[in-house]
C-alpha cells in the first residue's frame, strides 16, 4: 500500500501533478504492469484523515499478529540515500527471508527511511540470540549503502553501534553529552555517555521485557494475552478530549492509569506470582467451587489488617490502578492490540479479594440487580430517605457511594398499567403462529433504565406500538454486568448462565429481543461469550437502533419549518460507539427516515461509566472527566434537543446540569 501526498501553493500546478500521476497509473493498470491493482484519490479532509488514521494505527496493528511471535522494533529506523532504497529493500528482505521470519515493513520513500519489524518471540532465549545476529547483519547492510541505523527516532538498544556510525565525531558527541549531562542522568547508556566517564552504552544483549515475561508460565501468559500482548505503542496516551480512549489517564495524567500502564502492572504482578510459586489459573478454578471457610475469612481479615498497618504488597499498587479504571471498554476497540483492561481487571479483583476482605461498596454495586427490584416496590419510601442530605452523607461514609440516584416515580409498571406490554406470557407466545409472532417484540429489561429511568422504557413501548408492533416486557432477569465490574466472577458466571438459558429459549421463537442500555446489551455479546463460551448459545439482543433499522421505514408526521431546521444532537455512550462504530450513522439514518436531522457531537467519556461516578473515591475524577468534553457542548447547545443513549450519561448530565437528556428513541416518538 503506497500513500502519495501532493502539496502545492498553486492550485493548477497541484492538479496537474495529480493528473499526471493518475495518467501513469492508469497506463500501468491497462497494461497489467507493476503489480498495481488500483488506486483511490482522496481530496476531501475526512477521507484524508481516515487514510492518515490508518497509517497512524499501522504500527499498533502489526503488534496484533496471532501467535507468540510479535513484531519487534530493533531494526526499526534505517535510513539510506533514497536512490539506493529499492536495492536496500531487496537485500533487507532477502536477509530476513533467509532467517525464515515474518515481518512488517513500511517507511518514507522520499527520505529513504525504512521501518522494519521482524516477528520474534523474545520469551524464547534462542530468538533473543537471533535478534543479536540480525541486528549485526542489518548494521552491516545499512553501512554498505551509506546509511544510518536511525533515521527519525531514538537509538535505544541500537546505541552500541553509535561509535561505528559516528566515526571521528563520536568523541565530540561525548563531550557535548558531558557538557549538558555530566552526571549521565538523562537516558543513561542511550546515544552516548559523557566523555571520560567510564560509563557504557546499553547493549543489544541487555535485559529486555522478554527476560521478565518468560518467567511467567506459558499457560498463564496465554490466558492473559490481552495484558501480555501490549506492545507499548502508546496510542492510549491520547489527551484528545473528544476521544473515548481511556478517560482515566486524561484526568489523572498518570500513565499507570492507562491501558499500557495497567497491562504493565499486570504482567509484573503475574511475574511476581510465578516467582512465589503461585498459580493464578489454579486459584481461579478453585474459586469457582470454593465455599465459605472460617480459616479463609480469618486469613483475609489478618491480611486486611496488615494492609491497614502499611504492610507492603505489590498487589496494592495494581489494585490502585485497577480501581481508577472506568471499565468503559474503549481500550478493547481503540487500542490496535485490543488490550482489554476490563477483562483482566475483573480477574485481578477476584484474585485480590481471595486474599483481602471486600468493602461494603463492592457488595452494594455487585448486588444492585438483586435488591433494586425490591426497592422499586416502595419507591416513595426509598426516595424519601435518599432525598435527605444526612442519608447521602451516611451512604458516602459507610458504603463509599455518593449521589445515589432516585427510583422512578411512577414506576415502570405504573407507567404501563393499561398496556398489553406488561402481560408477557411465554406459553401464549409459543402457541402463536409464525405470522402472529412477526409483529411481536420482546423487551429485555436492565436494572438502570427500568427502575431509575422508566420513562425511556415506557416511550420505547409507545414507539413500538405506534409503529404497528406488539411489545412485551420480559420479566426482569439480572444481566450480571455489575458483578463483572466488581470481580464477582463466580456469581457473574451463574447469572450469565441463567440469563442465557432464558434468552435462548425465547430466541427459538424467532422474535426480536431488544434491550435499551448499550452497556448491558453489549455485555451479552462480549462478557457472556468469554464467561460461557459455546454454552452462551445463539440468542441476540438488539439495541433499539438495530431493531428500528431492521423494520420498514415509518411515515413521519410533518414537522413545522422552525422545528425541522433545528437538528437533534447525539451524545453517544462511549462503550457503544467504540464497540459499534456505526452508532452515529445508524441513528442518523433513522432520524432521516423520521424526517429529522441528527448531528453527532464529538465527545469522550461522560465520567459516570455505570457506578464509577458514584464512587466516593472517584467522584472528583468523574466530574473532571465530564468537564473535559461534555460540559462545553452542553453549555452552548439547546438541552431540549440533546440526546444521550446511555443511562449513565443521562444520569451524569442530570447531576452536573440539573437537567436530564432524552434518549434518541424518545425524540423519534415525538416525530411520529
Amino acid at each position: 500500500l503506497n500513500i502519495v501526498e501532493f502539496a502545492d501553493t498553486d492550485e493548477q500546478e497541484h492538479q496537474a501533478k495529480v493528473a499526471e500521476l493518475r495518467r501513469r497509473i492508469d497506463a500501468l493498470l491497462a497494461r497489467g504492469e507493476a503489480g498495481i491493482i488500483g488506486y483511490q484519490l482522496c481530496n476531501h479532509l475526512p477521507s484524508i484523515e481516515t487514510i492518515y488514521g490508518m497509517r497512524k494505527k499501522s504500527v499498533g496493528l502489526l503488534g496484533n499478529a496471532e501467535g507468540r511471535k510479535k513484531p519487534v522494533a530493533f531494526t526499526e529506523d534505517t535510513a539510506v540515500p533514497p536512490e539506493s532504497l529499492a536495492d536496500f529493500i531487496m537485500e533487507f528482505r532477502a536477509l530476513l527471508d533467509g532467517h525464515g521470519l515474518d515481518y512488517g515493513m513500511f517507511g518514507h520513500v522520499d527520505a529513504g527511511v525504512l521501518h522494519v519489524r521482524p516477528a520474534l518471540d523474545l520469551c524464547d532465549p534462542e530468538q533473543e540470540v537471533l535478534l543479536r545476529r540480525i541486528s549485526d547483519q542489518v548494521v552491516a547492510l545499512t553501512a554498505k549503502y551509506g546509511g544510518l541505523m536511525w533515521g527519525e527516532h531514538g537509538k535505544g538498544f541500537r546505541s552500541e553501534y553509535s561509535p561505528a556510525f559516528f566515526g571521528e565525531l563520536w568523541e565530540e558527541l561525548q563531550r557535548v553529552k558531558g557538557a549538558f549531562d555530566p552526571g549521565n542522568r538523562l537516558n543513561p547508556g542511550k546515544i552516548c555517555m559523557p566523555y571520560g566517564s567510564g560509563a557504557e552504552l546499553v547493549s543489544v544483549d541487555g535485559p529486555k521485557r522478554g527476560k521478565f515475561d518468560r518467567q511467567i508460565p506459558i499457560a498463564v501468559r496465554e490466558s492473559y494475552t490481552r495484558a501480555m500482548d501490549c506492545n507499548g505503542n502508546g496510542l492510549c496516551f491520547t489527551f484528545e478530549t473528544d476521544s473515548p480512549m481511556c478517560p482515566s489517564v486524561k484526568i489523572s495524567r498518570d500513565r499507570r492509569h492507562s491501558p499500557k500502564g495497567r497491562a504493565g502492572l499486570m504482567r509484573e504482578w503475574l511475574r511476581q506470582l510465578a516467582e512465589q510459586g503461585f498459580d493464578p489459573l489454579a486459584e481461579e478454578v478453585a474459586l469457582q467451587s470454593r465455599g465459605l471457610a472460617i480459616k479463609g475469612i480469618v486469613d483475609k481479615f489478618r491480611n486486611t489488617v496488615a494492609r491497614s498497618r502499611g504492610q507492603y504488597d505489590f498487589s496494592h499498587e495494581v489494585m490502585e490502578a485497577m480501581e481508577g479504571c472506568l471499565a468503559c471498554k474503549a481500550c478493547t476497540s481503540q487500542c490496535p492490540i485490543k488490550v482489554d483492561v476490563p477483562s483482566f481487571r475483573a480477574r485481578f479483583i477476584q484474585l485480590y479479594h481471595a486474599r483481602y476482605l471486600r468493602g461494603p461498596k463492592d457488595y452494594f454495586v455487585g448486588t444492585v440487580e438483586s435488591y433494586t427490584p425490591w426497592l422499586a416496590k416502595m419507591p416513595k419510601l426509598v426516595n424519601f430517605f435518599l432525598e435527605k442530605e444526612w442519608a447521602q452523607r451516611l451512604s458516602a461514609k459507610s458504603i463509599g457511594m455518593v449521589d445515589v440516584p432516585l427510583l422512578s416515580i411512577p414506576t415502570l409498571n405504573e407507567e404501563l398499567r393499561d398496556h398489553r406490554a406488561r402481560y408477557f406470557d411465554l406459553a401464549g407466545l409459543e402457541a402463536m403462529s409464525a405470522e402472529q409472532r412477526a409483529k411481536v417484540v420482546l423487551l429485555v429489561q436492565d436494572p438502570f433504565t427500568s427502575y431509575y429511568d422508566a420513562p425511556v422504557v415506557r416511550d420505547l413501548v409507545r414507539l413500538m406500538t405506534k409503529l404497528g408492533y406488539q411489545p412485551y416486557l420480559l420479566p426482569f432477569q439480572p444481566n450480571g454486568k455489575p458483578q463483572h465490574v466488581k470481580g464477582f466472577l463466580r456469581a457473574f458466571a451463574r447469572t450469565a448462565a441463567n440469563s442465557a438459558q432464558f434468552l435462548n429459549r425465547l430466541a427459538r421463537l424467532d422474535v426480536p429481543l431488544v434491550g435499551v442500555d448499550p452497556s448491558l446489551v453489549l455485555c451479552y455479546r462480549d462478557e457472556y461469550v468469554k464467561a460461557l463460551g459455546s454454552a452462551r448459545g445463539d440468542f441476540q439482543v438488539l439495541l433499539p437502533q438495530e431493531w428500528l433499522l431492521s423494520i420498514p421505514a415509518p411515515s413521519p408526521k410533518i414537522a413545522d419549518e422552525a422545528t425541522e431546521a433545528e437538528p437533534w444532537y447525539l451524545f453517544a455512550h462511549c462503550t457503544e460507539k467504540t464497540a459499534k462504530p456505526s452508532t452515529h450513522g445508524d441513528w442518523g439514518t433513522l432520524f432521516g427516515r423520521f424526517g429529522a436531522r441528527l448531528q453527532p457531537v464529538s465527545v469522550g467519556c461522560c465520567g459516570m461509566a455505570g457506578t464509577y461516578g458514584h464512587d466516593a473515591k472517584q467522584v472528583d475524577n468523574s466530574k473532571g472527566i465530564y468537564a473535559l468534553s461534555w460540559a462545553e457542548p452542553l453549555s452552548r447547545l439547546p438541552k431540549a434537543r440533546c440526546l444521550a443513549t446511555g443511562y449513565s450519561c443521562r444520569s451524569q448530565v442530570k447531576r452536573m446540569e440539573g437537567e436530564k437528556l432524552k434518549h434518541p428513541l424518545q425524540a423519534l416518538l415525538e416525530l411520529l
